[in-house]
């Protein structure tokens, strides 16, 4: 067997050429597309930023932005993430919802428009670009919704009997969920245990221990977010207990003839049913002389009793009676006689009203003092003192004329 070596070294330059060329084709081919890939890659679309959160409140109109760059024929789609909705593609609304819209300015930056905002539009929204793989980026909505009060789980007007427990509740609603602050009408100071008084209270419940009448009155439960407007309801707190009786002056003089009024305060709740009586028992008719009027709102009141040109038979004991549901009780007044002025003032003041009439009077514990009476006094006496004067001087040269005639 002959072995030409020469063949041999033939075949093998020629293999050895042919390889070549096609790893230098390879190499040619591989450098293209990474050149085209590379290219590509420098002008494919992309987002220029994140989108920013947006807060808008409930009713209003709200705006996402999404913005990007080397759009070129791409297109821009909007979608609702949590129920995979799409709202728009590029500049069509795919919603059949007329709140939504899309708007874009030079193919850069793409609006979603979403008015009359709803709480259930509160979420997450993504912006998508067509690419492949798909590029997308997400934002989020947040409603906020001004505060409310529910009928439901707060207190309406509450009356409890003095010394019992009472609990005023306050809902509310709202986004962010409000705070609840309790104050009260007129900036009046709210009681609580122990004797502290605060001006306001934070929470839903307002407890009170052992209530007292000083707690009766409005409270407002207050709402508020931070999201106007702020929210209260007023709620009256009447508080139940047995009539209690003030009396100023529990012996009165009176003279003979003189007019007076005898007068008792009277505080509490259910109102009472109030009367004078004497001491025997007997009620006094009900009529000019008793003049109920109320003071400082529905627990107080001011029963008057006029008694005019007092007789012996008007002095005595009398009774300021109140009764309630609650209980009763009375107070006493006791009417003794007080002497006049001792003087005979009645002719003497009449012959006064001629002799001094622009003099005055001053009230005192014993009835009206006039000062005519003083005038008049001392006009008689400076009368007297003259006329004894004149005697004395007339006997005086009477005895001079004697002795020296």
């Amino acid at each position: 067997m002959n072995f030409n070596i020469f063949h041999v070294m033939g075949n093998l330059n020629q293999f050895t050429l042919a390889a070549s060329g096609k790893v230098i084709l390879a190499l040619l081919v591989l450098d293209w597309f990474l050149t085209t890939t590379t290219d590509a890659t420098l002008h494919e679309p992309g987002f220029t930023g994140p989108i920013e959160n947006v807060t808008a409140p409930l009713g209003r109109e709200a705006i996402l932005a999404c913005t990007v760059h080397n759009l070129s024929t791409y297109k821009v789609a909007w979608l609702r993430v949590d129920t995979q909705t799409i709202l728009t593609i590029h500049t069509h609304v795919i919603s059949r919802s007329r709140r939504v819209g899309v708007t874009h300015s030079d193919q850069r930056t793409w609006f979603l428009h979403i008015r009359e905002l709803r709480e259930t539009d509160r979420g997450w929204y993504m912006c998508q670009i067509n690419t492949d793989p798909m590029k997308s980026q997400l934002g989020y909505l947040d409603v906020v919704v001004p505060p409310d009060i529910l009928d439901r789980g707060t207190s309406t007007d509450q009356t409890v009997r003095e010394g019992a427990s009472v609990s005023l509740t306050c809902a509310a609603t709202g986004s962010p969920h409000p705070q609840i602050t309790w104050r009260r009408e007129h900036s009046k100071s709210i009681s609580i245990s122990d004797g502290i008084k605060v001006t306001s209270l934070e929470g839903p419940v307002l407890n009170i221990s052992r209530v007292n009448r000083q707690h009766a009155g409005a409270y407002l439960c207050i709402a508020s977010n931070g999201v106007p407007p702020t929210v209260s309801k007023r709620i009256m707190l009447t508080v139940e207990f047995p009539p209690v009786i003030t009396i100023r002056n529990q012996l009165v003089g009176a003279g003979l003839g003189t007019d007076l009024v005898l007068e008792c305060e009277t505080e509490a709740y259910p109102k009472p049913v109030s009367y004078w009586s004497r001491e025997t028992g007997e009620i006094v008719p009900v009529g000019g002389g008793l003049e109920p009027q109320k003071i400082d709102g529905a627990y107080r009141s001011v029963l008057r009793l006029a008694i005019r040109r007092v007789t012996t038979s008007d002095y005595g004991t009398y009774k300021c009676v109140s009764k309630n549901s609650m209980g009763d009780t009375e107070g006493t007044i006791k009417l003794y006689p007080m002497p006049l002025p001792a003087m005979e003032n009645r002719n003497v003041v009449q012959r006064l009203n001629i002799v001094a009439p622009d003099k005055s009077s001053e009230s005192t514990p014993f009835g009206t003092q006039d000062f005519r009476l003083q005038d008049y006094n001392r006009a008689v006496l400076q009368k007297r003192f003259s006329n004894q004067f004149l005697f004395s001087l007339l006997i005086l040269i009477n005895i001079i004329f004697i002795c020296f005639g």
